[in-house]
């Protein structure tokens, strides 16, 4: 992004810090996701005795303590894309941009809330004389994950692939890649397992494009 009258080793710094924040919370969103999937069973049957294990509980909590600091870096990733994308942007899809990832942001709050209130105080006698709470807790947050979280990140896929087609910032494959993504983001998450790793894989490709674009110095708008 060109700025009139500013200085240009303030360009090339932006891009680089959005491609550090964006693959350290991949990272961390990929960890929570896994160390949840692991704690939390995607059924009731021995979800007590899982849950009881001191190793996955003690993991889960760590975890679910750099969900903060998950959050933290991608709202920086998006002001630094943001930044780097400059007054181009279309109205639509930066209200868009902006909307669903605050809405992520929450939804990834809100998931480490629950689960920290399944997993902390609760022990193996506590889930076993209460399925019932057990499993409201537990498909809250699988809910939460997955019908909401996902489909903000799906939104949030769309309009940054959008944004970046639109103006020559992403080459074609990439484009198809963050499409794809959000298809899988909106469709498949809810029935496949795992599958809401291929946001955070996603976030590290496009991170690793705008890190290595910033060597190459302020990025000319192209169709390619």
């Amino acid at each position: 992004m060109q700025v009139e009258g500013g200085d240009p080793a303030r360009v090339l710094r932006t891009p680089r810090a959005a491609g550090v924040a964006g693959v350290v919370f991949a990272l961390l969103l990929a960890a929570v996701i896994v160390l949840v999937r692991l704690a939390l069973p995607g059924q009731a049957n021995g979800a007590a005795a899982a849950v009881a294990d001191p190793s996955r509980r003690d993991a889960l909590q760590t975890a679910l303590a750099l969900v903060p600091f998950g959050g933290v870096f991608f709202l920086w990733f998006m002001g630094a894309v943001r930044d780097y994308v400059g007054a181009r942007e279309d109205r639509f899809f930066a209200t868009l941009f902006l909307g669903s990832g605050l809405l992520f942001v929450a939804m990834l709050f809100a998931l480490a809330a629950s689960a920290e209130g399944l997993v902390g105080p609760a022990g193996a006698s506590q889930l076993a004389a209460t399925p019932q709470g057990w499993e409201a807790g537990r498909h809250f947050t699988y809910t939460v994950l997955l019908s909401y979280g996902m489909r903000m990140a799906a939104v949030f896929t769309l309009s940054t692939t959008s944004i970046g087609r639109g103006l020559g910032l992403f080459p074609r494959w990439l484009g198809w890649l963050g499409f794809l993504v959000a298809l899988v983001l909106l469709f498949v998450v809810t029935s496949v397992p795992w599958s809401e790793l291929v946001f955070p894989a996603w976030v590290l490709v496009v991170s690793g494009r705008v890190f290595w674009s910033s060597f190459r110095g302020p990025q000319v708008p192209n169709a390619a």
